[in-house]
């Protein structure tokens, strides 16, 4: 088939080197425009770029997918199916209809179960063991088209969204394919997919900074899996009250639960045992053990290295930084 591939971040890049390997004809790849991080310098890498030239496949950017000078420029190109896999924008109805097969979406999730922008996060932040992706035939609704594909996969209980999202995309190569070869042996008549049920939805929404802020009242489980979910952004973070001192930001880079409830009388975020290379704080429920942090502006760095430029003491606080 003759193929247009919308793909902008990492995830889609395992699916879009298998299409350009396959019997497959990549058209043309559609991604983002770049768009440099305010206040970071350097050269802003784009993984989908990068492919697209080493294959010398031409690449388009459009401030709007959905423009008509941009449907008029993808028409051009006469393409039989849209792959869509990590884009960042919504096609609508005529966009789609520019192929006549429409548009196929790989997506992180096991749809209907977290449909949005940050499947893969959520999913971890809940505490779910077991995960997949999904391609869907698209329609303009985010996430909301049959499934023509699910391939389900355990949650590994040390993975976070970094090694989550890498397992994922190569397991998306072999969904498309499938997808792929489902569409090809289509008849034009039958239903194609099995719809999905709108009453098992459940969102992933774009995450946020404020996303990474501890909730110390959660049980200690719960805090782990939100370390494991927001790697590398939002981070999941802290403040560390010292008395007078100004409170300090700490993030939370690898923690794990300690057995048993510590001491009866300890509040929520408060650190309840120091040694040279342990630091235990109390949760909603059980406790917390800090193994790696990343103080403000500094690397992550081991719990023991940390202590020996600064000493916490039991009975201070980790907590919101005005709270």
């Amino acid at each position: 088939m003759r193929l247009l591939m919308m793909g902008t971040g990492p995830f889609a890049v395992p699916t879009f080197r298998s299409l350009l390997q396959s019997e497959h004809q990549v058209l043309a790849l559609v991604t983002r425009p770049i768009r440099p991080p305010v206040g970071r310098r350097g050269r802003v890498i784009q993984p989908m770029r990068e492919v697209a030239d080493a294959y010398q496949v031409p690449t388009v950017a459009p401030q709007d997918v959905n423009s008509p000078e941009t449907r008029s420029l993808l028409a051009a190109w006469g393409p039989e199916l849209l792959v869509v896999c990590d884009f960042g924008q919504i096609l609508a109805r005529d966009t789609l209809h520019l192929a006549p097969r429409g548009g196929i979406n790989l997506h992180a999730s096991l749809l209907p179960e977290y449909r949005g922008a940050a499947p893969i996060n959520w999913a971890l932040f809940d505490g779910r063991t077991r995960t997949g992706v999904t391609v869907i035939h698209m329609t303009p609704r985010m996430d909301s088209g049959p499934c023509l594909v699910k391939i389900p996969t355990p949650i590994h209980p040390d993975e976070d969204a970094v090694a989550l999202e890498q397992r994922l995309a190569e397991l998306g190569v072999q969904a498309v394919q499938q997808a792929l070869d489902r569409l090809s042996n289509d008849d034009g008549q039958s239903p194609i997919g099995e719809p999905q049920d709108p009453a098992r939805a459940t969102r992933a929404p774009r995450l946020k900074k404020s996303d990474g802020l501890v909730d110390w009242t959660r049980k200690a489980p719960a805090i782990r899996d939100q370390v494991r979910a927001f790697k590398p952004w939002p981070g999941t973070y802290t403040y560390w009250h010292r008395g007078t001192e100004r409170a300090e930001r700490l993030i939370l880079d690898k923690v794990s639960c300690v057995p048993g409830a510590g001491p009866p009388q300890a509040c929520p975020g408060e650190i309840v045992a120091v040694d040279s290379d342990q630091v235990l704080v109390a949760t909603g429920d059980r406790l917390l053990s800090l193994e790696r942090v990343q103080p403000a502006g500094k690397r992550v760095q081991e719990i023991e290295a940390f202590l020996r430029g600064h000493p916490m003491r039991t009975g201070q606080r980790l907590g919101p930084e005005n709270g």
